[in-house]
């Protein structure tokens, strides 16, 4: 590409960067932290993009002359960014989840509950206390946690959150098992807010044999998908 071919493609690519991040559209690849970056990297490009094509429009008539022609498939390159624009990719959800071992870790400190009444933790949350505290402070309370459904290949239905460390690339599952009041029919990759109580039962992931703890299911209602579908507190 020439440089006025190079500097259109910088600013399509920046523009692209800087409405993912003013839009909720960068939740789909990075962690919500990330979106100063995300911004900043727009206008970087965009930038470098105005500065390389007033260049060119500087340049003297004779350079200009010698430019080579490139051919136009070359601007194929293009399609991409606009896609990138246009259409949002679906979150990782049920297909992923089932075939990633669950990404379960201890946390270096729970914060402390309140000593009674009902209970709204995260998914990732609730899995760490109820495996690496054994349920302390859960027990005999109502709970209330949200995740998309997934089941493995005896139908057996799970919750899950996808968990990033940074971008959707490296996202990995964190698994709670469903039982008791389980509604009749569950559709991989739906939300649903589920009301239950602790459990000791747990079980080993199938993928790599790491806990996978249980919720004893009183109720549960379908929810719309959250604006950030990725639970990050796991690692925190």
């Amino acid at each position: 590409m020439n440089r006025q071919a190079q500097s259109a493609v910088l600013f399509v690519l920046g523009a692209a960067l800087l409405h993912a991040g003013l839009t909720d559209l960068y939740l789909r690849y990075v962690k919500a932290g990330l979106r100063p970056l995300v911004l900043a990297a727009g206008a970087v490009l965009v930038v470098t993009a105005l500065a390389t094509a007033w260049y060119e429009w500087r340049a003297a008539p004779g350079e200009q002359e010698h430019a080579h022609r490139e051919p136009r498939v070359s601007w194929l390159l293009v399609l991409p960014l606009f896609a990138l624009i246009l259409v949002a990719p679906p979150a990782l959800g049920s297909y992923s989840a089932m075939r990633t071992g669950t990404a379960l870790q201890q946390s270096y400190g729970y914060a402390r509950l309140p000593e009674s009444g009902p209970l709204r933790l995260g998914l990732a949350d609730y899995a760490g206390r109820a495996v690496y505290e054994h349920g302390k402070g859960l027990s005999g309370r109502p709970i209330t946690v949200t995740g998309f459904v997934a089941l493995d290949r005896s139908g057996a239905p799970y919750l899950v959150r996808m968990a990033l460390n940074c971008c959707a690339a490296d996202a990995q599952p964190v698994k709670v098992g469903l039982t008791g009041r389980i509604p009749p029919v569950l559709k991989p990759d739906g939300w649903l807010r589920v009301t239950g109580t602790y459990t000791a039962k747990r079980t080993k992931d199938a993928v790599n044999g790491g806990p996978i703890p249980y919720l004893e299911v009183m109720e549960a209602e379908p929810v719309s998908a959250p604006t950030d579908p990725y639970d990050e507190t796991w690692n925190n």
